[in-house]
């Protein structure tokens, strides 16, 4: 019987694990979250909570990933993009991973104890809707939507943090991010259909069939327009909607992207959404730079 690897050999396998390797998941957790802490602070959010928040981010999808991975490790080898997944192959084994995915949460946990404890309490679905998203494959047609809300959630908790409340503009960022997520997840389970099919695991790709492009485009057209409605609620001026023209573009991009169904392409499109996230947020900071207190 070999020997067992010291944690210095361990720890790449961690990484690789937690998908610290790539970042994408990182990126379209955190764009939202900004969102939300500019906006529920006017544009000047406060320093400590962009760190707290964006530490949290990259702790509670790291911690997500693990989960995901536990709950497919017995279809993950059966994926051709995901076969090589350290649970997947045995690098890892079942007891480490959830030990791995409790200290990341709790960790996470302890960053927020200092604030609002209306944070603390909607950390409680927060983790939930991140433990149980893996699962939902096995029984929603659209898990998705359920992502959407997990992916989100960082938006009624920056608000909590910034204000102490959570208002309705908070509750439709997150309905526009629902949609968001739908549409990017959806072209990247376009990816995985073949496989998905084989061993029975929903997804968008597969529900909404030979009409995936247009679901696809029709989602990225309502998170759009939810978007539009919260920055004229918030009372953006032309900074951000000049933004969110140049977001319509890119996702127009993305349909010359995924209208063939390449998987390739779709892939492409999939890791393009970070773009969309930084352009909305680009232009979210400017406009507060360039019209101060409307």
């Amino acid at each position: 019987m070999s020997a067992p690897l010291p944690l210095s050999a361990r720890l790449p396998i961690y990484l690789r694990l937690m998908r610290l390797d790539k970042p994408i998941g990182i990126l379209l957790l955190l764009w939202p979250t900004l969102w939300a802490l500019w906006l529920a602070a006017d544009g000047i959010p406060p320093l400590h909570l962009v760190v707290i928040f964006t530490v949290g981010t990259v702790l509670m999808r790291s911690a997500g990933c693990v989960i995901n991975d536990y709950a497919d490790r017995d279809f993950d080898g059966h994926v051709e993009r995901t076969r090589n997944r350290p649970l997947a192959t045995r690098a890892v084994s079942v007891r480490e991973a959830l030990l791995l995915a409790a200290g990341l949460s709790l960790i996470s946990f302890a960053l927020i104890l200092p604030l609002a404890p209306l944070v603390l309490w909607l950390s409680l679905p927060a983790l939930f809707l991140a433990a149980s998203y893996p699962f939902m494959k096995r029984f929603f047609a659209i898990p998705q939507a359920y992502l959407g809300i997990a992916f989100g959630f960082g938006i009624p908790m920056g608000f909590a943090a910034v204000q102490g409340a959570v208002p309705a503009i908070a509750w439709w960022l997150l309905v526009a991010n629902i949609f968001w997520t739908i549409a990017y997840d959806t072209e990247y389970a376009m990816v995985d259909r073949p496989d998905d099919l084989k061993i029975g695991i929903k997804t968008s790709a597969i529900t909404f069939g030979r009409f995936d492009v247009a679901a696809v485009m029709l989602c990225y057209a309502l998170a759009f327009a939810l978007f539009a409605a919260v920055g004229a609620a918030a009372g953006r001026g032309v900074w951000f909607f000049s933004g969110l023209v140049v977001a319509c573009g890119i996702a127009g991009y993305h349909y010359t992207l995924i209208r063939a169904r390449d998987r390739a392409r779709c892939f492409k499109a999939f890791l393009h959404n970070n773009w969309i996230g930084a352009t909305i947020f680009v232009a979210l900071v400017i406009d507060y730079i360039a019209f101060p207190g409307l």
